[in-house]
């Protein structure tokens, strides 16, 4: 069990689209907005840890124009996830320069998140420690996972928030804004990368 909380640990602190959205939101929206969005990736992330642990997820990725179309997606919706943080702007006169990503925005990254698929089979095929009782090990994992995932969120969004506090300049705010979108761009190039 505590190899399988050190995976959960290890897999989602490493940089992927929800990590890296979630820093980007808190920076260019603050606390209480990114707190909606962090709730649409929590409730996201267990839709599709429901669809891996009941190999729906499996059964549709197997389907080569199913797995063309989420790729096609998820590239589509990343970058302009990415083009929202990057051009959320320069808070001049505390004025937010577009409406902020809310809970439907998180909700909807982590069905087309590459990463957490990878996480979720990884986490829910492997680190068997009940293999006499399946159904509550697979419930005392989801716990788990939960119980790891939120603090990391909540962490990567005040790093976001901390980043938004520092009274930057609006070119430096940009300039920011544009690193994480870059981040999360690259962690998801790594990630489409590594599938090939």
């Amino acid at each position: 069990m505590l190899a399988f909380a050190a995976a959960v640990f290890f897999l989602i602190v490493t940089p992927g689209p929800g990590v890296l959205s979630t820093a980007g939101v808190g920076a260019a929206y603050g606390y209480r907005n990114g707190l909606a969005y962090v709730a649409g990736l929590f409730v996201g992330n267990n839709l599709v840890a429901l669809l891996v642990i009941s190999g729906v997820a499996a059964m549709a990725l197997a389907m080569p124009w199913l797995r063309t179309a989420l790729l096609i997606a998820s590239l589509a919706y990343l970058l302009w996830l990415a083009w929202r943080i990057a051009s959320a702007g320069a808070r001049i006169g505390f004025v937010e320069a577009s409406t902020p990503l809310g809970f439907w925005n998180g909700l909807a990254l982590q069905p087309i998140n590459p990463k957490a698929y990878v996480v979720g089979t990884t986490l829910f095929s492997g680190f068997a420690f009940m293999p006499d009782n399946i159904w509550l090990e697979t419930i005392i994992k989801l716990l788990i996972m939960n119980l790891i995932w939120v603090p990391l969120h909540l962490g990567w969004l005040g790093a976001g928030v901390s980043l938004r506090r520092l009274d930057l300049s609006a070119r430096t705010q940009r300039v920011v804004n544009i690193g994480m979108a870059l981040s999360m761009l690259v962690a998801v190039g790594l990630a489409l990368f590594s599938q090939t």
